[in-house]
């Protein structure tokens, strides 16, 4: 079961960074070269809606990245439009530009063209039992295991050169 387990943290891994190699290809064949893979995934899990960073943030798709960062690079390129709130000024709501909201399209359309494209079976099973792990590791962060006690007497240690022991 280890085995199995350490397997599936492996394949997490490397499908998702291969995922993120394929969405960095579409970007290139597109010729869109002012936004990055991570940066188009965060766009496009934006959709038509209009987020705060926490919840963005909350969604947890963004793999080692900064989301605010990533934003600000967005914004700069034009892809979305952010406005502070007026009822509380340090919360920012961020949406799609009339330019985002295009690729979004385009990389809607790639998701489409991949799922069309894509034919395993079992694909809805993986899924669960991602799902499960998802729960599972969510879980372990709310209660970790706790440490052992400490035992009560301690091993004798051996003196490095000398081979006596030390200790009490």
């Amino acid at each position: 079961m280890l085995q199995a387990y350490l397997e599936s943290i492996s394949l997490i891994e490397r499908l998702h960074r291969q995922f993120l190699d394929v969405v960095k290809a579409e970007l290139d064949a597109l010729g869109i070269r002012d936004i990055n893979n991570v940066q188009s995934l965060i766009l496009f899990n934006i959709a038509g809606e209009e987020l705060t960073v926490g919840e963005l943030t909350q969604r947890g798709y963004y793999l080692g990245s900064n989301v605010s960062y990533n934003l600000k690079k967005m914004v700069e390129a034009g892809y979305i439009a952010q406005e502070r709130s007026p009822h509380d000024r340090r919360s920012v709501r961020v949406r799609l530009s009339a330019k985002g909201t295009e690729l979004w399209g385009q990389l809607n359309e790639m998701f489409q063209r991949h799922a069309g494209q894509l034919e395993i079976d079992g694909l809805a099973e993986a899924n669960a039992a991602l799902r499960r792990l998802e729960r599972f590791w969510a879980e372990a962060q709310i209660a970790p295991p706790r440490a052992a006690e400490p035992r009560a007497y301690a091993r004798p240690l051996r003196a490095p050169a000398t081979g006596l022991m030390a200790g009490p």
